[in-house]
This record gives structure tokens, C-alpha cells and sequence, in this order.
């Protein structure tokens, strides 16, 4: 386990010292802004709350950054932009608090002052509560994606649906109890399969548009259990029946040879497997 890094020399003066000026200004703009707030006809303690409504929603503002740091941009920019506005208005309603007592021994402000002032608070509301609901949404979605990655790694023990939308059995199904000694396919059916196509005992399917194109030279035979594990793959045909011809497709496709003997051997042992996982499952 890494161990923390130690704390630089002064870091605890430099917080301290951060503390201290951030008060300072809040306390400063606050006597600045609750003057602000007599002047736009705030009556009696309500002054006391105005000053808050402003610096108060920039410091809401600057921890709702931090929260969405991973947020899309889009959102971190309307963020921005609103603690942008309300800086740039404590900043001005300081400024100009300023600017009219020095000018007069009393703060008047012009119409156009007054109500752009007075609408703050209704704003601020409307802000807070968005931002709040654009957190809300972030952290939900923050929460979603483990949840997602996680079921995305389970695999149901049952059938599973294919690509096409066709019922696949799973490998886990079916290697037969008593495994089969390999061997290479006879001549024969490497021949008879070069000319012949194994018409399918179900309904008539039509044939892929789609012809996988010959290896270069002569391609060897697989084993009768790799040939099964490629029929695994293909979709079940009409009733929910092994199809001969999409096995002899499959593993066409594959680049192997098949003959018909073999064919129906393999069409046999899946169709006993499936049988067998039905069975079990009901």
C-alpha cells in the first residue's frame, strides 16, 4: 500500500492563510451587499440574507465544479457560466455601492438599478435548483456504469439468442460423456462434399447470398468435436430443430470440408444435445 506523501513545510500556514483572506472577503462584500439590499427597498432582517443569495450561490457554484469534474463539457460550461454571472454581479453591486457613496452621504440608485438588483433573488433560485438537478442526473449516471459493466459480464445458463435473432445453444451444453477418438475425414467425403450439397430434412431455407471464398490449396479436415463446436454457432432451424444446412454452411464458412456421413454424425450428436439440455431445463 503507498504511503501518503508528507506534508511540504508551510502547507498548514498556506491554508490557514486561505481561511482567513476568503472570510475576510465574504465579510467585506457581505456589509457591501446588505447595504445594496436598503437600497433596492429590502425591508428590515431580510437585509441580512441578500449578501448570501449572491456569495452564497458562487460558493454552491465552485463545489458543484468540483463534484462534475467528470461531467461533459456541456455541463461544466453551464456551471461555469452561472458562478461567471454571479461573481461578475457581487463584483459589480460591490463596485457600484462604492462608486454611489462617493459620490453622495446617501445610497440612491437609479430604476434600471434597482430592478435588475431585485430580480437576483428569483434567479438564484431558479439556478440553485437546476444545479442541483444536473448533479443529481451526473451522480446517477456515475452510479449506472458500474452496474452496467457489471451485467454485462454475466452469462445467462440457459439459450441464448444469436445475432440473427435465432436460439444458439451455449458451448457449456452437450460434449458427449464418451469423447470420441479423432480422426481425419475419409476421401471419399472430402469428393462427394465438393459436389454434392445435403439438402435439409426441415423447410426449405434459402441459401446465403454469400459464398466464403476457397482457401488456397487444400484445406484438412477437422476433428469431429471442433466440427461440433462450430455447429454450436449456427441458428437453430424451423420448431427450434438442429438444421442441417445451417451447420453445413457454418462450417463451410470455417473453410473445412464436410461430407454428408459426417454431416448427419454431427446433425445427430447436436440434436441429442439439445434434446438432453431441454430436458434438463424443464
Amino acid at each position: 500500500m503507498p504511503s501518503t506523501p508528507a506534508s511540504l513545510p508551510g502547507t498548514a500556514t498556506i491554508r490557514f492563510g486561505i481561511a482567513l483572506l476568503g472570510a475576510i472577503g465574504f465579510a467585506l462584500s457581505y456589509d457591501a451587499l446588505r447595504q445594496m439590499a436598503l437600497a433596492i427597498h429590502i425591508r428590515g432582517p431580510l437585509t441580512y440574507a441578500f449578501p448570501l443569495v449572491i456569495d452564497g450561490f458562487i460558493a454552491i457554484g465552485i463545489c458543484a465544479l468540483i463534484i462534475l469534474r467528470t461531467a461533459p463539457l456541456r455541463s461544466r460550461l453551464y456551471v461555469w457560466t452561472l458562478v461567471g454571472t454571479a461573481t461578475i454581479t457581487s463584483i459589480w453591486a460591490n463596485a457600484l455601492h462604492a462608486i454611489h457613496l462617493n459620490h453622495r452621504t446617501r445610497l440612491h440608485l437609479d430604476d434600471v438599478t434597482v430592478g435588475a438588483l431585485s430580480a437576483i433573488a428569483p434567479l438564484a433560485l431558479a439556478g440553485a435548483v437546476h444545479l442541483y438537478l444536473v448533479i443529481r442526473r451526473h451522480l446517477a449516471t456515475q452510479r449506472q456504469q458500474p452496474e452496467a459493466a457489471t451485467h454485462s459480464h454475466v452469462t445467462p445458463a440457459d439459450h441464448r439468442s444469436g445475432a440473427d435473432g435465432h436460439q444458439q445453444f451455449p458451448h457449456s451444453i452437450g460434449k458427449p460423456e464418451q469423447p470420441t477418438a479423432t480422426s481425419e475425414a475419409p476421401a471419399d467425403d472430402v469428393a462427394e462434399a465438393s459436389t454434392h450439397h445435403v439438402a435439409d430434412d426441415e423447410a426449405l431455407v434459402p441459401e446465403s447470398p454469400v459464398r466464403p471464398s476457397k482457401p488456397k490449396g487444400r484445406q484438412p479436415s477437422a476433428t469431429t468435436e471442433a466440427l461440433m463446436d462450430i455447429g454450436r454457432t449456427a441458428p437453430l432451424g424451423r420448431n427450434g430443430r438442429v438444421s442441417r444446412r445451417h451447420i453445413e454452411a457454418a462450417i463451410r464458412a470455417k473453410g473445412y470440408p464436410i461430407g454428408k456421413d459426417r454431416l448427419n454424425e454431427v446433425k445427430d450428436r447436436l440434436q441429442a444435445d439439445l434434446d438432453r439440455a431441454l430436458a434438463e431445463a424443464a
